[in-house]
């Protein structure tokens, strides 16, 4: 039989000596910069301020991005993601009609309107109103719950019949 050589083991960074690099040898060359531009004058524009008010029937309760649409029969109402904590106000005046939760627990506002529409806050917290008070459009009824997918389910509803909400808000 045939002896093994021994391996010599070393440990990391030991053995082969690591080369400088070469920018650490000599300095690097001097390089003079162009200014990028003088200090700019930018026009002056004027914008004028809005004439009227929005037109809508309601305004969004929450500023966001629509992530789920009106679907009737499989989504009662739209979807607005926005940061938790964000408040959700009152897309029109009325008079809370109910604050209830739904099976998971989720809190559920209901604001009944002049026209015999109501319209639903879901997926809220820190809820600011009481049955039976009176809301302004825009107000604060409520803020964003937290977590990971934070947005409101807005329902807009004739009687007990869902409507697709955003005609209302456009």
């Amino acid at each position: 039989m045939t002896p093994v050589a021994a391996t010599r083991v070393t440990e990391p960074g030991q053995g082969t000596a690591t080369p400088a690099p070469p920018s650490s040898t000599k300095p690097l060359p001097q390089e003079t910069v162009a200014p990028a531009a003088e200090a700019q004058v930018l026009p002056q524009v004027d914008v004028p301020e809005p004439t009227r008010n929005s037109q809508a029937a309601m305004s969004f309760p929450v500023q966001g991005k629509i992530i789920r649409t009106y679907s009737k029969g499989k989504n009662d109402g739209i979807d607005i993601a926005a940061a938790a904590g964000t408040p959700v106000r009152a897309a029109r005046s009325g008079t809370v009609a109910a604050i209830t939760a739904d099976s998971n627990k989720v809190p559920i506002i209901v604001i009944r309107h002049d026209d015999k529409l109501l319209t639903v806050y879901a997926n809220v917290e820190n809820i600011e109103i009481n049955k039976g008070d009176h809301v302004n459009r825009g107000q604060t009824i409520a803020t964003l719950r937290g977590g990971e997918d934070a947005y409101v389910h807005f329902e807009v509803r004739d009687g007990f019949d869902s409507v697709d909400p955003l005609p209302y808000l456009q």
